[in-house]
Formats: structure tokens, C-alpha cells, sequence
């Protein structure tokens, strides 16, 4: 099991930025990024394939977020530009170390969801 503890949520007006961090009690071979918005169901935003980059994106977001990590200190970030009144969500981080099958597997996951270990989430609202 992994322990994953998420930051960085805050309230900001649109257009605006921010990051949120993924801190995680030990290391995982994909990482990634959901969010659920009030009364909607929880959908992939992006992963990250730990051993090789892989970054992938939802289409919402692509251009816009930026995942990365930080091997050394089980950090996985998630930079968010350009920020719209329609990324209101709570954002979860999720990490998966039970079997590592390679960079397309990891992006996969953005669709499947089926992750190990997930975070309680940290609440983004974005104002217009």
C-alpha cells in the first residue's frame, strides 16, 4: 500500500494558476491526476508513467496542466494554467505499484482508474 496525501487546493479566479502536490509514502510505477466535480462522476485528468515520463492528458486539460514527479522525493506535481470555472472539482492523486507493464499500460489508467491507492483529495474552485 501506498499513503498519499495531496495539497495545494485553493480557490482562484479564472485564467489564474496553481499547483498541487501528491506527496507519497513510497514509490509507484504510475501516478495521475482525477477530479469529481459536485453530482458528477470522477474522471482522469492526467498520469504519469514514473520509470519514463509517459505524460498523458485528458483532452479538457491538455496544453493546459502539466504533470510531473519527483523520483527522489515520491512528489507528484500537477501545474495548472489557464484555469476555467469548469476545473471546479476535488482533485485526487492516485498511485499504482502492483505490477509495472510499461508507459502505454500507465496511460491507460487515465481511463480505467483502476489504481492501487488513491488520496482524500484537495478542493479546487475556480471563480469567473
Amino acid at each position: 500500500q501506498v499513503q498519499l496525501v495531496e495539497s495545494g487546493g485553493a480557490s482562484v479566479q479564472a485564467g489564474g494558476s496553481l499547483r498541487l502536490s501528491c506527496a507519497a509514502s513510497a514509490s509507484s510505477y504510475c501516478m495521475g491526476w482525477f477530479r469529481q466535480a459536485p453530482g458528477k462522476e470522477r474522471v482522469g485528468v492526467a498520469t504519469i508513467y514514473t520509470s519514463g515520463g509517459y505524460p498523458y492528458y485528458a483532452d479538457s486539460v491538455n496544453g493546459r496542466f502539466t504533470i510531473s514527479v519527483d523520483n527522489a522525493k515520491n512528489i507528484m506535481y500537477l501545474q495548472m494554467n489557464s484555469l476555467k470555472p469548469e476545473d471546479t472539482a476535488m482533485y485526487y492523486c492516485a498511485a499504482d505499484r502492483r505490477i509495472d507493464l510499461g508507459g502505454p499500460w500507465c496511460n491507460g489508467l487515465l481511463f480505467r482508474g483502476d489504481f492501487g491507492n488513491w488520496g482524500q483529495g484537495t478542493q479546487v474552485t475556480v471563480s469567473s
